[in-house]
């Protein structure tokens, strides 16, 4: 058993490069108004660990999102409670200054990067952090024997009692327990670290159309939309140098600074198959982070699989050839 962490407040320590953390870690959890791109932060909390996994500081804040709380029923966050809390942009300063030179760790850390970096960007700032960690895909490359994803079930594996699930500063406290003893696992192991390249979320979905309940908790948990099959057979692979071919299957992983719903709707009018997973006859696969450790990525450098960074398919989306047999 490990001894938990404090959540009284500690004194700021810093620690010079060491390891392959920097200054160390930046334990992160934030509630929000929803899960969508238009929803906004509505508290965080943040443990700051050195590179060893030790906890240095903590921090703790509301965010005036100046709308609707959302979901009250999961985080408890009234309207009435949110009222005179600051806004993201006054509590930017001093929650950059927390994950400044420091790897973000967070549980499903792309949203947690997402929301973040676009309350960053609607401030007119960028969140100084340029490598994220995933306690999801650290404890799959563990080999954890968990039953789920949750942060519950990986807290019960190590021994970490939950005080108060959906609270920014619990939930972050609970990771930075569960992530000290997976860090000296995987050193022990000879495991690497999932570290992946953050890119800034620059697409703020202040365009969605009026009334359009897109980013809406409640539109959340739809599943994914439908899409129309693509008409045109496989011609192949995409190779450098030649254009995109109507048909091919493109499949993406990892952050885009386009929005990915917006980025595949291009890519159907286009006339290209959008494809979900990776296999010996995928055409390209477009990623910001070609050497992550997501299971995309895995399967094109076993495959061989060409690979693009977004903007790069940006431009070939531009022209793409008219499949053969059209």
């Amino acid at each position: 058993m490990y001894a938990p962490f404090p959540t009284s407040p500690l004194p700021a320590q810093r620690t010079g490069p060491g390891g392959d953390a920097g200054r160390g870690f930046a334990v992160v959890d934030v509630e929000t108004t929803g899960l969508g791109r238009t929803d906004r932060v509505i508290s965080a909390g943040v443990y700051q660990l050195d590179p060893d996994g030790e906890v240095t500081d903590h921090w703790y804040t509301l965010v005036n999102p100046e709308r609707d709380p959302g979901p009250i029923w999961i985080h408890g966050l009234t309207s009435e409670v949110l009222a005179g809390a600051p806004t993201f942009p006054e509590v930017a300063a001093e929650f950059a200054e927390r994950l400044r030179d420091r790897v973000m760790v967070a549980h499903n850390a792309l949203f947690d990067w997402n929301m973040i970096s676009r309350e960053f960007s609607r401030a007119g700032l960028r969140a100084p952090v340029e490598q994220r960690l995933c306690t999801m895909v650290l404890a799959r490359d563990l080999r954890l024997p968990l039953p789920n994803g949750k942060l519950s079930s990986l807290a019960a594996h190590f021994g970490v009692s939950q005080r108060q699930a959906h609270h920014a500063l619990d939930d972050a406290r609970v990771l930075a327990e569960v992530f000290r003893p997976s860090l000296a696992l995987a050193r022990n192991g000879g495991v690497p670290l999932p570290l992946t390249t953050c890119v800034a979320v620059t697409d703020l979905g202040e365009s969605a159309p009026a009334g359009s309940s897109r980013g809406s908790w409640s539109s959340s948990y739809r599943p994914a939309r439908k899409r129309p099959a693509c008409p045109y057979p496989n011609p192949g692979r995409w190779v450098d140098g030649s254009p995109l071919m109507q048909g091919m299957r493109v499949a993406i992983t990892g952050d885009t600074a386009t929005d990915r719903q917006l980025l595949e709707d291009r890519m159907i009018e286009a006339g290209l198959h959008i494809a979900s997973s990776v296999s010996r006859l995928t055409s390209l696969l477009v990623t910001n982070e070609p050497t992550s450790w997501s299971g995309k990525a895995r399967k094109a450098r076993e495959y061989g699989t060409p690979v693009v960074g977004e903007d790069a398919f940006l431009q070939l989306l531009r022209e793409v050839a008219p499949h053969p047999g059209a």
